[in-house]
């Protein structure tokens, strides 16, 4: 399971010309799934996400977690984040996860992940064409692994 976290000011997902969630301060979270994960990688992560501190303390040092700042999350599911682009110049998917994994995986990502932050973690439509728009703030982006726990 592979993650990039980006650190917001507000982002939002929209389908077919409307907003479907819209967030302020926290995290966007793009999250791909490979047929290889499960539940101990995705709780690996959310654990990751939960406690990560890179929100400023009143000293202007990266010392906060999204507790901390009791911080919003939006997921949006993103299978291109397992691309393999070693022959030629049009990436193939197959890492990704078919639905059959990937779906059940994701929806326990984001509720598991909901119930350990407390609130509604906001999300797209999975396989849906949607637009992201994101303010990021610093710029902080995060990537994560779990089959990289080392």
């Amino acid at each position: 399971m592979r993650i990039v976290i980006q650190r917001c000011a507000q982002a939002s997902v929209t389908l077919n010309n409307e907003v479907k969630t819209a967030i302020g301060r926290g995290y966007l979270i793009l999250l791909g799934i490979e047929e290889s994960d499960t539940e101990e990688d995705a709780n690996w992560l959310i654990h990751k996400v939960i406690n990560l501190r890179v929100f400023d303390d009143e000293q202007d040092i990266m010392n906060r977690s999204i507790m901390d700042i009791d911080g919003e999350i939006l997921v949006v599911s993103q299978f291109t984040l397992f691309a393999s682009y070693k022959k030629g110049n049009r990436p193939s998917w197959l890492r990704a996860a078919k639905h059959e994994i990937s779906i059940p995986l994701y929806n326990y990502f984001c509720n598991e992940l909901s119930h350990k932050l407390g609130k509604t973690v906001g999300t797209g439509e999975f396989g849906a064409d949607m637009k992201v728009a994101l303010v990021n703030d610093g710029p902080v982006t995060i990537c994560m692994d779990s089959k990289a726990r080392e």
